[in-house]
């Protein structure tokens, strides 16, 4: 039960029974409702009713962190202190926390101490003393418009609950960590989300008639639609991350011009806009944040709070951290998983390690010198680079470095802070489709080059990090396009397609995302994978693919990038690691050996499906996503991938392979850059078409390969088997309960009625399978025939019976061919297409009669 819904229920229990006192009647739940959520603190907060009188006064309560206990037991805190998240104030409902707020009492005990939370137990407001000794409402909350419309909602509690059960308890974790100081990256990050929350819940339901044109441009620009209730979640979500991450930003930049030691410097979020240097992300900012739309809004107060939060870091601590580039680790990450989990895994939002990071860069940086002749790596002025799905930057910042560190080398110290901002605005390209980690992008470039003492100062001045669709616009539009409402998203627009169309990108690299956006439509991207699903049916037998993930159309769109358009390069993704050897990915890995000559393939493992997230000795293999924060990971195995295309001649091609396992990968990785013969390290792998040009080793000898295969002793071609989907309805251990069931079924004088007491598969809808038609078509094209109750072995040692019919769809897949070979006397032999996991165990079986699709998964 939410704490909430505990306070409600508590506070109309007492009233109900007519005996209580306005005020001090409903101490114990007001104190059990802190004391629940201050104990889920670091440090835990606890509350205290009723004060000694330190020479202001009685409050009602007091806010007290654990380390004013003797021990965590204690039942009062250490003699003479006082509370450190401040005193508490408690009236009857009827009275007005802003009328109390300017009484002498309240007075009195904000000159002692220093903060004051109020409350008439339907309204909180959070106050402190302003600098004229007068009263200050910092933060307030109201469970209900007035006295009336608080006892309605207090007698529905579990509702109440659910609608304002999370909003009541962010603003009162933020009231009992007020009093600390904030230093972490990851605190600011939960108050910045915590208010973002809150003024998502505010424009949640709310009419936005004026915002429809930064709807209309952010479609236009990105080539792709916000559909249905998702996708207005979806756009509602980025407009408020845009607003908050545009605040944050701005803070930063503030921050640096204004030493942490100067006091009076207070920040303005009113003035963010004058700092960001991406005109479509300011323009945005510009049209969110105005008070025309603020006002209506009701935003104005939620972004006051915000700032009023930051002017309260302790900055000096909070950039040791923050200035190491960590800005994704320590704030985006931790913003988005306070703000909105779901969407943060919706949208494949993962915080890349530092160790995966660097090595891609390692390698790429190498493979420029030594396969393609380029001395100086990624710092020759040769080398355009590109990460088509950037997100927050972190590649490109490593590029950045890796650049510097060679610069560097070669003594040009003088001139590296103005050369490497020329090349991050000259050759090094980033496309970001969302955007608030856009910003954190142009964020954390920026500090990169302040850092190295060349900021971006020009108010047009601006890195090459562009907010677009990466997988539209590589060919200039049939047509005229759509013209975006605000001239800065036309000018964002064409600088993304001057890059798509024009720049000779020798680098594609990056983490792609895997999934697609729930409530996002880009039409421009159908057809970008088809030359992947050429002949995988007529040539390789294939019928069942699924070749629309989302980071198959980035490697389409990097290999199109390298091998058609500049003709050589490099490809370096980690990402999903199916392509390497399931047979859906038969074309593309074919594809990819007649375009590129050496190809790496560094298998991270961790896969959940495949091996369990286990090492095949059985220890702990864990996603290389695994972190202290997300300790789960992502589901998916993964694998770097790196490609080299620069010989004329591609008759021959390399293809290297190695695994990793176990808890340490990550630092293995990085560490094998230090192995004196670094291509030992891997073994060859022999991509042909009799194992579908799988990149996995095979040990297996010439002679094995030269046997036949199952399917050339076989006059028909393989079938599956029988996939019922019907929850069991079609299937029974008892054969006289099934037949029994059946004739009812088939009896067309058998009303629908009757049959809804059969199994609930028989008469619940389904995918492709409409109950009462399906009925009708069965009946009218058979009767029921004893005959057709078979045996059918649904698993190793474990057979049943089931009713077989080939009329569609009673069955989801009847598989009528394998029904035709079941004679008297007649065998089969099951085995696999492929394994499905490690080990796989017996891949076979023998069988009379019918049997499952899945026997053997």
């Amino acid at each position: 039960m939410h704490p909430l819904e505990t306070y409600l229920r508590s506070l109309s229990r007492i009233r109900s029974s007519g005996s209580g006192v306005d005020e001090t009647s409903y101490y114990g739940p007001l104190e059990t409702l802190f004391n629940e959520i201050g104990k889920t603190l670091k440090p835990k907060v606890r509350c205290i009713i009723t004060l000694k009188n330190r020479g202001a006064g009685h409050p009602d309560g007091g806010l007290f962190t654990a380390d004013q206990f003797q021990k965590p037991s204690a039942e009062t805190p250490l003699p003479g202190q006082l509370p450190a998240r401040g005193a508490l104030e408690a009236k009857p409902t009827k009275d007005s926390v802003r009328q109390i707020a300017r009484t002498k009492q309240v007075k009195d005990y904000l000159s002692k101490y220093r903060q004051l939370l109020i409350t008439n137990y339907r309204d909180f407001a959070l106050t402190t003393r302003g600098g004229d000794g007068e009263p200050i409402i910092l933060e307030s909350y109201s469970l209900a418009a007035d006295e009336r419309a608080f006892w309605e909602a207090a007698a529905h509690p579990r509702a109440t609950a659910t609608t304002q059960g999370k909003r009541l308890e962010d603003y009162l974790k933020r009231v009992m960590m007020h009093a600390a100081p904030l230093a972490a990256p990851e605190d600011v990050a939960w108050f910045l989300a915590s208010y973002a929350r809150d003024a998502l819940s505010r424009i949640e339901n709310a009419d936005l008639p004026a915002l429809k044109a930064v709807r209309t441009s952010l479609e236009e620009s990105l080539g792709l639609q916000f559909e249905g209730p998702k996708g207005e979640h979806f756009f509602r979500s980025t407009l408020v991350q845009t607003l908050f991450y545009g605040v944050f930003s701005a803070w930063v930049l503030w921050s640096k011009e204004h030493r942490p030691t100067d006091q009076k410097a207070s920040f303005d979020w009113k003035a963010a806009a004058w700092s960001l240097h991406v005109p479509m992300i300011r323009t945005l900012f510009e049209q969110i944040a105005t008070p025309s739309q603020l006002g209506p809004l009701g935003l104005v107060e939620v972004l006051d709070w915000s700032a009023a939060t930051l002017n309260r870091v302790d900055r000096a601590n909070f950039f040791e951290k923050f200035d190491e580039g960590q800005a994704v680790q320590y704030f985006y990450e931790p913003f988005l998983e306070a703000f909105d989990p779901a969407l943060r895994k919706q949208l494949g939002v993962w915080y890349t390690p530092m160790e995966i990071v660097q090595y891609m860069v390692a390698r790429v940086d190498t493979v420029l010198r030594e396969d393609l002749g380029l001395e100086d790596g990624l710092a020759d002025p040769n080398v355009y680079v590109l990460d088509p799905c950037c997100g927050t930057g972190t590649f490109l910042v490593e590029v950045l470095k890796r650049i510097a560190n060679t610069l560097r080398e070669k003594g040009s110290d003088a001139l590296l802070a103005q050369d490497l901002k020329r090349i991050a605005r000259d050759r090094v390209f980033g496309f970001e489709i969302l955007p608030a980690p856009f910003v954190v992008a142009h964020l954390q470039l920026g500090l990169l080059l302040r850092n190295l003492g060349a900021p971006l100062e020009d108010y047009g001045e601006r890195i090459s990090v562009y907010l677009t669709n990466a997988l539209t616009g590589w060919e200039p539009p049939v047509g005229s396009p759509a013209t975006p409402a605000f001239p800065e998203f036309v000018a964002e627009r064409d600088a993304a397609a001057q890059v798509k169309r024009a720049e000779p990108i020798l680098v594609v690299l990056g983490n792609p995302p895997y999934n697609s956006f729930a409530g996002v439509s880009p039409a421009q991207e159908l057809g970008l994978v088809d030359p992947y699903k050429e002949g995988l049916i007529s040539e390789w037998k294939i019928k069942k693919f699924n070749l629309d993930d989302l980071y198959i159309r980035f490697f389409r769109l990097a290999e199109r990038r390298i091998a058609e358009m500049t003709g050589k390069g490099i490809v370096c993704y980690i990402s999903n690691f199916s392509y390497l050897s399931d047979p859906s990915f038969v074309v593309m890995r074919k594809r990819f050996l007649n375009e590129f000559d050496k190809l790496w393939f560094d298998s991270m493992n961790g896969d959940s499906r495949e091996t369990g997230k286990l090492t095949p000795d059985g220890k702990p293999d864990p996603s290389v996503f695994s972190t202290e924060r997300n300790r789960e990971g992502i589901r998916v195995g993964t694998a770097v991938g790196l490609m080299v295309r620069g010989a004329a001649d591609r008759k021959k091609y390399s293809v290297r392979f190695r695994n990793f396992w176990g808890a340490s990968k990550r630092r293995d990785l990085l560490e094998s850059l230090q192995t004196a013969n670094f291509e030992a390290c891997y073994e060859h792998a022999s991509p042909r078409e009799s194992n579908r040009f799988s990149f996995r080793p095979q040990n297996v000898s010439d002679q094995y390969m030269g046997w036949p295969r199952l399917v050339e002793l076989s006059l028909e071609s393989p079938s599956n088997g029988l996939m019922e989907k019907r929850g069991g309805a079609l299937i029974d251990i008892d054969r006289d309960v099934l037949g029994s069931r059946m004739k009812v079924y088939y009896d067309p004088d058998a009303s629908w009625n009757e049959i809804g007491s059969l199994h609930l598969g028989l008469k619940r809808n389904a995918a492709r399978f409409d109950a009462v038609k399906t009925r009708k078509k069965v009946i009218t094209s058979e009767s029921f025939d004893s005959n057709r109750l078979r045996r059918y072995v649904m698993r190793p040692f474990d057979s049943r019976w089931c009713y077989y019919s080939s009329v569609r769809p009673l069955w989801n897949e009847p598989r009528p061919t394998l029904w035709v070979q079941c004679w008297e006397g007649n065998r089969f032999l099951l085995s696999r297409v492929k394994a499905d996991k490690t080990p796989e165990g017996p891949p076979f079986y023998f069988v009379k009669g019918l049997s499952d699709d899945h026997l053997l998964a």
